[in-house]
């Protein structure tokens, strides 16, 4: 319940605060019991519909969200939905941002009832900073408390709004689609309360993601329990308001201002813990996107910690401060919770559109009836879409700080896969096969000076017999390196989330090894320590030897030392490069650093390795250019 709920759990604070804002003035039955039923039906179409019921079957060998849809979906070859990906997890990071600041600050606002000069922007940067120091460290002893915390949350929201409602059972009727598309078709004002309704169910892409924290089952048994608390609660406000329509015009919120006075103190502590759970939820969410986004080639390679052994529990200190910092930032700027509604909601209806558009290919992936997949098509467009352009009208007003911080996320992946792309474009790969013979007599060559015992390659080929023209010319010409065993090592990336397998080739006996390593995109590439896996497992079989094979260090079992070498292609002739390569190449140099180096990235010590810079091959892209031009002339 504090994983995944934690989110769509402490709307309540806001939402209907945010409603009566936008009819101040003409609170009357119909437009309460006409926003109730928006809220209720929105539940229910958009997050137990959609979500619970559609999306959560869309999983990745149990993982969920929109880079798990996408590992799903990429098998399609429709090579523009990585633009759909990209953009829809750029907006689930930003309203990563946002729901902190503005659920914490709403939730300390409650202390204001008690005592109006409550230092509200002071407390919350304390508790914000708190929470994202103590990241480090890891949540796991203080995490087995995030579920009987949220547990009593939904009991206090059931209660809370049950004692409102027993003396006015008529709010019942909003169960009714009715009062809802009366509320849309006569409120002059529908968009802008359609904004605010919206903000009920912002957390069900957060809900989607974490699947693979708690499985299908346990999500949608428990959200039924859920969201009957939600509706009570969200009841007992409608109530509430009719019953004070004075009081519920001050500019209060209605969520407090139920509560008995005696009890607030109480409920804003409640409020507070709830707030604190859903922003741990939403800070481990974002990590869990970037190491799914480096894995699809998305994002710069970053430092992933894990501070616990809980499954799936991982920090990333670079988006750990970074998000801090944004967090600061929002609050300083808005600081009051009705002015952050404005920037709340726009950015993820993005993330609801793209996966809509990701679901709509799974589905027919898996071959689902036509009229069914139309139908959800056009239903959830439709929603989403109108959700969208009500969000669109608070952009002034808020929204545009989230659509920055989104639109710079999603640039920076655009380049860098694009990036990616270009530089794997220009690379030459070449024939093994020559080469063996080579290689096996410069390794009994004793006039050229032995470079290392193992000299190990990091290769991006895909095919075992082939390897990068760069590595053969730093073996063979490049100051030509001669050594006991050559070792190629190939990383590849597996849509499995967990996979953790290897495989070695030897290509020339007791002297060159393929190994390829095939790994999730939640498995974490620590080269070196799996390597040396693969070396204990070979020494094990018999079929190599570790101990060092100068003959002074041989006697006295010495082991064999190891040099890596990391290649480097660079450009040194950009004109050879159309305009759109170029600018795509040079903020590609801005974006990596963010990253950290390659030898960090492949877990590799860097007391042992080298990084060598080779030119790209002039003759490629020159034969591209030429290629294009003549394309160009047809």
């Amino acid at each position: 319940m504090g994983i995944v709920f934690g989110d769509i759990g402490t709307s309540p604070l806001y939402v209907m605060k945010a409603i009566v804002a936008v009819g101040k003035g003409r609170i009357n039955q119909d437009f309460v019991e006409g926003a109730l039923s928006c809220i209720i039906w929105t539940l229910t179409l958009q997050t137990t519909v959609k979500y619970v019921l559609i999306a959560l079957k869309a999983d990745n060998n149990g993982e969920g969200g929109i880079l798990a849809l996408y590992s799903l979906v990429k098998k399609l070859k429709k090579k523009w939905l990585y633009i759909v990906a990209i953009l829809g997890a750029a907006a689930l990071v930003s309203d990563g941002v946002i729901t902190p600041s503005m659920t914490i600050v709403s939730a300390i606002e409650g202390l204001k009832i008690y005592n109006p000069h409550t230092p509200v922007i002071f407390i919350t940067l304390l508790i914000l900073m708190v929470l994202f120091v103590v990241q480090q460290f890891g949540t796991q002893s203080i995490g087995k408390f995030y579920g009987p915390i949220m547990f009593l949350w939904f009991i206090m929201l059931a209660i809370l709004g049950i004692i409102e409602v027993i003396p006015h059972l008529y709010i019942f009727k909003a169960i009714n689609p009715y009062y809802a598309v009366r509320l849309i078709i006569t409120e002059p004002e529908t968009l802008v309360i359609m904004g605010a309704v919206f903000l009920c169910t912002t957390g069900a892409e957060a809900l989607y993601s974490d699947l693979g924290h708690c499985g299908i089952k346990n999500i949608r048994i428990s959200w039924f329990f859920v969201k009957t608390c939600l509706i009570l609660n969200y009841l007992g406000q409608g109530a509430w308001i009719l019953s004070n329509p004075a009081e519920a015009n001050s500019g209060g919120n209605p969520f407090f201002m139920m509560m008995p006075h005696s009890f607030l103190v109480i409920g804003v502590t409640m409020s507070t813990l709830a707030a604190i759970i859903a922003s741990q939820a939403l800070i481990t969410g974002s990590y869990t996107i970037f190491s799914e986004a480096m894995s699809l080639d998305f994002w710069p390679r970053q430092r992933i910690e894990y501070p616990s052994y809980q499954k799936g529990q991982m920090y990333i200190p670079a988006i750990n401060w970074g998000l801090l910092i944004s967090c600061i930032i929002v609050v300083i700027h808005f600081e009051e919770s009705s002015r952050m509604e404005a920037a709340y909601g726009l950015a993820i209806t993005i993330t609801m559109l793209m996966t809509t558009v990701l679901l709509i290919y799974y589905l027919n992936y898996k071959k689902v009836n036509k009229f069914l997949i139309l139908l959800f098509a056009v239903v959830y467009i439709t929603l989403e879409g109108g959700f969208f352009y009500a969000n669109v009208l608070k952009f002034k007003d808020g929204g545009w700080i989230t659509m920055l911080l989104a639109g710079i996320i999603a640039f920076c992946m655009y380049i860098w896969y694009n990036g990616r792309k270009l530089k794997n474009k220009y690379v030459q790969y070449v024939s093994l096969k020559p080469y063996l013979p080579i290689i096996q007599d410069m390794k009994n060559d004793k006039e050229i000076p032995k470079y290392s015992n193992n000299l190990v390659y990091v290769s991006r080929t895909k095919k075992p017999v082939e390897i990068e023209a760069k590595i053969i010319f730093s073996i063979i010409n490049k100051n030509p390196k001669r050594a006991d065993y050559y070792w190629f090592l190939r990383v590849e990336n597996d849509s499995n989330p967990y996979t953790f397998e290897y495989d070695v080739l030897e290509l020339i006996p007791n002297t060159l090894y393929n190994v390829n390593f095939k790994l999730g995109f939640k498995v974490e590439p620590l080269i070196n320590i799996y390597f040396n896996q693969v070396l204990e497992d070979l020494k094990a079989s018999g079929k190599i030897s570790l101990i060092s094979n100068y003959p002074s260090l041989k006697k006295y079992d010495i082991p064999s030392d190891f040099r890596y070498i990391l290649t480097d292609r660079v450009f040194n002739q950009e004109y050879l490069l159309s305009i759109k390569e170029r600018f795509i190449l040079r903020f590609y140099n801005l974006v990596k650093y963010i990253g950290i180096s390659d030898t960090a990235a492949l877990g590799l010590d860097t007391y042992n390795v080298q990084v060598e810079e080779v030119p790209m091959l002039t003759d490629v892209i020159y034969k591209n250019r030429i290629k294009r031009i003549k394309t160009n002339q047809i």
